[in-house]
C-alpha cells in the first residue's frame, strides 16, 4: 500500500531508505524544540506549553505535507519570524502576545486565499534572486546577534557613553560554556554531522548541569497543559489598519521563508523542472498557510517548510513517506515539554549562531558586480541586523531594488509583481509610524 500511495518504485527509492530520510530530517531540525520555545518564553509565551505546542504543529502538518503533497518537506515554527514576534511586535512595540498571534492568523488565512488563487506562485517569480538571498543572509544574521546575546558571548553595557554591545564576562563560566558549546558546534558542521546542532546543545547543556552551572529539576514525562495557549490570540484588535504593517512583515517573512525554502530543497533533491520550477508547488505552499492558520490558533507563530529538510533528501528521502516519519519522531516530544524547557541559554544560544552560519551561505548568489543588485541587498542585510527589525530590512530591500533599476534606466528589469511588493512595503513604512512607540 505504502508502494502504490508513495510511487515509490517510480522515484527509485525504498521503504527503508525514506524511513532513514525521515529520521535524518528530525534529527537535524530537532533543535527547533530547544530555541523556538526559549525565543518567544522571552515575550511571555508559556514555555511548557510552547514545546508541546512546537511538536504537535511539527507533527501535524509534517505529516499532512506527507500526506497531500507527498513532497519529503518537514514543517515546525519558523525561525526568524517567532524572533521577529518576540523581540519586536511584543517586547519592542508593548504588544500582546494574543494580538500578535491575532497577526499571524490573519497572515495564513491571507495566505490561504492567495495560494488557491495562484497568486503567491505569481508573486514569487517576480522577486530577482538578489533580493531573495539577502533575505535569507539578513535573517541569519539577525538571528546569529540574538545568539550571540542569549548566550552572553556579547552583553550591553550600562555604563553611559559606552559602545552598543560589548564581550560579555571571560571568567564567567556560562560564558566559557558558551563559547566551547560554539566551537564544538562548528567542528561537527565542518565534519558535515548532520546532528551536529542537536548534538552540541545536549553535550553543552549535560556539561552546564555536570558542573552545577545549572541545577537541573525533577521531571516526568506528561500530559502537557496547552490552556495557556490554546485559542488565546486575538485577531479583532489585529485587524486595524494601525496594526497593518505586523501584518504586513509576518505576510512577507513568510511570504520569502517558504518560497526559498522550496526551491532551495526541490533543487537539492532534482525536483525542479527545465524552467527551475518545482511542479505543483500549490500544493507544499497550502499546507503551509495552513499549517499558519492551524498553529497560530494553538498558540505559536508563522510555521513553514524547513531548509533541514535538506538532509533527509540527501540520506536519500524523495516522497512524502519522509515526511511521514519526520512527523511521527515529534510525537514523544509532546509529552517531555519539562525536560526540554530546563536547556540553559549558553547551550542553545551558540545554535543559533550556527543557524546564522547556514543561512550566511547564501551570500554567494548575490550579484555583487552589479550596483543595481548588489546595494538593494546590502542594505537588507544590514537594516534586519542594525534595527533589530527584520521587517525594516525586508521593505528597504523591495523599495530599493525597483528605484535604483529606475535610476539606471533599466526598468524593464524589474516585473509587474516587484512594483506591486514595493507598494506593499512603502503602505508598511507610512503605517509603521502609527504603531512604532
Amino acid at each position: 500500500m505504502l508502494e502504490r500511495f508513495f510511487q515509490l518504485r517510480d522515484h527509485g527509492t525504498t521503504i527503508g531508505r525514506e524511513a532513514v530520510a525521515g529520521v535524518t530530517t528530525f534529527l537535524t531540525m530537532a533543535y527547533i524544540l530547544f530555541l523556538h520555545p526559549a525565543i518567544l518564553a522571552q515575550a511571555g509565551f508559556d514555555k511548557p506549553a510552547t514545546v508541546a505546542v512546537t511538536a504537535i504543529v511539527a507533527c501535524v502538518s509534517t505529516i499532512a505535507m506527507g500526506l497531500y503533497a507527498r513532497r519529503p518537506f518537514a514543517l515546525a515554527p519558523y525561525m526568524g519570524e517567532n524572533a521577529y514576534i518576540a523581540f519586536t511586535v511584543v517586547l519592542t512595540l508593548g504588544v500582546s502576545p494574543e494580538k500578535a498571534l491575532g497577526a499571524v492568523f490573519i497572515s495564513g488565512v491571507v495566505f490561504v486565499v492567495i495560494t488557491v488563487i495562484g497568486l503567491r506562485a505569481w508573486l514569487a517569480k517576480s522577486v530577482p534572486p538578489s533580493l531573495k538571498f539577502s533575505f535569507v543572509v539578513g535573517i541569519g544574521l539577525f538571528l546569529t546577534f540574538i545568539g550571540l546575546t542569549s548566550s552572553g558571548i556579547i552583553v550591553k553595557p550600562d555604563a553611559p557613553g559606552s559602545p552598543p554591545v560589548h564581550l560579555g564576562a571571560i571568567e564567567s563560566r556560562s560564558f566559557q560554556l558558551a563559547c566551547a558549546g560554539l566551537l564544538l558546534m562548528l567542528a561537527l558542521h565542518v565534519l558535515r554531522v548532520r546532528m551536529g546542532i542537536l548534538i552540541g546543545i545536549c553535550l553543552t547543556a549535560a556539561a552546564g548541569f555536570c558542573l552545577e552551572v545549572t541545577k537541573w529539576k525533577d521531571a516526568s514525562p506528561s500530559l502537557p497543559d496547552l490552556s495557556p495557549l490554546v485559542g488565546k490570540l486575538d485577531v479583532a484588535s489585529a485587524l486595524t489598519f494601525e496594526f497593518l504593517p505586523v501584518i504586513l512583515t509576518i505576510f512577507i517573512l513568510d511570504f520569502f521563508d517558504t518560497m526559498g525554502t522550496l526551491i532551495g530543497v526541490s533543487a537539492r533533491g532534482g525536483f525542479l523542472d527545465d524552467r527551475g520550477d518545482l511542479p505543483q508547488i500549490r500544493r507544499p505552499m497550502l499546507v503551509d498557510a495552513f499549517a499558519t492558520v492551524g498553529g497560530s490558533f494553538l498558540g505559536t507563530t508563522t510555521t513553514g517548510t524547513f531548509i533541514e529538510s535538506a538532509a533527509g533528501i540527501e540520506a536519500g528521502g524523495r516522497t512524502g513517506l519522509t515526511a511521514v516519519v519526520t512527523g511521527l519522531c515529534f510525537l514523544p516530544a509532546i509529552f517531555l515539554a519539562d525536560y526540554f524547557t530546563q536547556i540553559p541559554a549558553y547551550a542553545y544560544g551558540p545554535a543559533l549562531i550556527i543557524v546564522g552560519v547556514l543561512m550566511f551561505e547564501s551570500v554567494r548568489y548575490i550579484d555583487l558586480d552589479d550596483e543595481t543588485e548588489a546595494i538593494p541587498a546590502f542594505l537588507t542585510i544590514v537594516l534586519m541586523a542594525f534595527t533589530y527589525n527584520i521587517g525594516h530590512g525586508i521593505a528597504v530591500g523591495l523599495v530599493a531594488y525597483p528605484l535604483l533599476k529606475l535610476i539606471r534606466g533599466r526598468v524593464r528589469e524589474v516585473p509587474l509583481g516587484l512594483w506591486l511588493l514595493a507598494g506593499l512595503a512603502v503602505v508598511y513604512w507610512i503605517s509603521f509610524a502609527e504603531i512604532s512607540p
